[in-house]
Formats: structure tokens, C-alpha cells, sequence
């Protein structure tokens, strides 16, 4: 019997995703990386190649649940708007739209980033 690997269907959908997404200098991508310690985000030009912006919740001591995601989204927000950057393309990298995932892409709609 086959054991399903979660993580391997998650990449799946992820290479799905990233298929049909990209950034650009004007529209950047904004990444997110969920694991069981920490949250991480970053803002990604896909055509240079370069990471705009990067935060975490272990640097900005933040919890790693509900609330510190929807903060560390706000930081995002914050970083973004600092580097004139107000729309984004969000990529949840395959990772369900829900608890720390949606926190994050709502606070950084707070913060005031259009997606």
C-alpha cells in the first residue's frame, strides 16, 4: 500500500501555481513558506530575479499562529509601501487558503497592499 505524501501533492500544486503566476517589478509576487516553527514571506521579482522584501516570524518575534501571521502580513504591507510597491500577486505555494495563510494575505490587505 502507498503511503500519500502531503508534502509531494503540495509541491505538485505549487508547480501548477507557479505556472501560471509571476512577478514583475511593478506587480511582484508575494511568496509565503509555512512550517511548524515559523512563517515566512517574501516579495518576489520573478523577471530579475530578485527578493524586494523578506520577513519571518522568528526575526520579528512574532508567534507562529493566527494572529502573528495576520501581523506579519501588516509588516509585508508595511516594507512594500516603504519600497512604493501597492499591488502585489499573492502565491500561497500551495498551501490551503485558510488559518495562517488567509491571516497573512489579510493583513497585508490591511496594511494596504491591493492584490
Amino acid at each position: 500500500m502507498n503511503k500519500i505524501d502531503s508534502n509531494k501533492l503540495r509541491l505538485h500544486r505549487r508547480r501548477r501555481v507557479r505556472a501560471k503566476i509571476s512577478g514583475t517589478k511593478n506587480i511582484p509576487r508575494l511568496c509565503v513558506f509555512r512550517s511548524l516553527r515559523m512563517l515566512k514571506a517574501q516579495v518576489v521579482d520573478d523577471v530579475a530575479m530578485n527578493t524586494l522584501v523578506f520577513v519571518d516570524t522568528q526575526k520579528n518575534k512574532l508567534k507562529n499562529d493566527v494572529s502573528g501571521a495576520e501581523k506579519l502580513g501588516e509588516l509585508v504591507a508595511k516594507k512594500c509601501l516603504e519600497q512604493k510597491i501597492e499591488e502585489i500577486v499573492f502565491d500561497r505555494s500551495g498551501y490551503r487558503y485558510h488559518g495562517k495563510v488567509k491571516a497573512l494575505a489579510d493583513g497585508a490587505r490591511k496594511g494596504g497592499l491591493k492584490f
